[in-house]
């Protein structure tokens, strides 16, 4: 009997021993895409970690994603003048408020994007009732309704805003860029979007969103108008770089220079819509050409690891002065950037696969 005891106990005993060994190296063996931290807790010490969503990536998949990976989303186009408000006298919130909703209930911030912009503007806004183009006073007038609706409706739940998008014209001649908004108010749809934004929500973070913020000559001249606002003690919190980049730009020292010019004016910044593209930055829409790259290969995978890391190398070095980094769009299953601006050709810009699972490039930015 005693020997019967004997082999159960030392039995028992090699089983626990091998549970003890085999518990480290199943967990040693495990996916890192369900056994490591997010990037919103990697990145928790430094500054906010944001993604652009639509309503259909709300669930399923992507939702999982998002909650595992971000700490703040940004409605890629729900919020926008157009969509949100398509007629004089009707709003469509479903969206947003589906996207607000859902950061709720997760725990997630919100960045509204954006209250003013050249592009997907309705045309009504520009046009009385018989089409004749709106004098200056109706213009500011039907601007402050729409920012006060849209941002009393969401207050105390969406943290900033893109208050004015893109207004800096894109050649380097020129100052503002020449849209229906300057051609009718000149200058001054941009100081009154700031100061009805800071009357609609006083405690929102209010912001100047452009592309290219890091090109020389473009720096000067947002830089000009920042100073241009402030002098006139217009309420501006920080600046969005939109962050559109490449595997070719911008260099650490355009990034460099750029957010220390920003900081210098007492700007906070904010990484608004990141994408690191495989193919060199183009503005107008064309189509693929014969024989053009088309493909994500090792080569361009390896460019853009070294991209991505030494992006986040300055915007680590720089974390009092940046608060929040923003990827636009979820993973390489969709991009804004599939379509544009070459029809027809497959862009490759984000941390995460056509899959859902994390690039190595992912894994460059995490590892310091």
């Amino acid at each position: 009997m005693d020997i019967l005891k004997s082999i159960a106990f030392y039995n028992k005993l090699i089983f626990w021993i091998l549970i003890g060994l085999y518990i480290p190296f199943k967990s040693a063996g495990q996916s890192p895409q369900t056994n490591s931290k997010g990037l919103k807790d990697i990145y928790q010490s430094y500054f906010t970690m944001g993604v652009a969503v639509s309503v259909s990536s709300l669930k399923g998949e992507e939702a999982q994603l998002i909650k595992r990976e971000f700490a703040s989303i940004t409605p890629e186009n729900a919020m926008k003048m157009g969509p949100i408000h398509p007629e004089e006298n009707r709003y469509h919130w479903k969206d947003a408020d589906s996207i607000v909703s859902f950061a709720q209930r997760n725990g997630l911030k919100v960045r509204g994007h954006a209250l003013c912009w050249h592009e997907q503007t309705p045309a009504w806004l520009f046009k009385d009732s018989k089409g004749n183009q709106v004098s200056k006073e109706v213009l500011l007038s039907r601007l402050r309704s729409h920012i006060f609706t849209v941002m009393q409706r969401y207050k105390g739940k969406v943290y900033a805003w893109d208050v004015v998008n893109e207004a800096i014209d894109d050649h380097p001649g020129a100052y503002l860029r020449n849209s229906l908004w300057y051609q009718i108010c000149g200058e001054d749809f941009i100081t009154k979007a700031f100061e009805y934004a800071h009357e609609a929500d006083p405690d929102a973070l209010l912001f100047y969103n452009d592309y290219n913020t890091e090109r020389p000559e473009k720096v000067e001249r947002i830089c000009r108008l920042i100073k241009n606002l402030k002098d006139k003690n217009v309420p501006i919190y920080g600046i969005g770089l939109q962050a559109h980049w490449s595997i070719f730009e911008p260099s650490t020292a355009e990034l460099e220079n750029a957010i220390k010019k920003y900081a210098a004016l007492g700007l906070k910044i904010q990484i608004t819509e990141l994408d690191i593209s495989v193919y060199p930055w183009e503005k107008e829409k064309r189509a693929l050409r014969p024989g053009e790259p088309d493909a994500y290969t090792s080569a361009l995978e390896k460019q853009q690891i070294n991209k991505y890391k030494e992006v986040f190398q300055v915007l680590r070095a720089h974390r009092k002065e940046i608060t929040g980094v923003t990827f636009w769009n979820i993973s390489d299953r969709h991009s804004w950037l599939d379509e544009y601006p070459v029809q027809g050709r497959k862009n490759y810009p984000l941390l995460f696969d056509q899959q859902l699972k994390r690039k190595k490039a992912f894994y460059a930015i995490t590892k310091f």
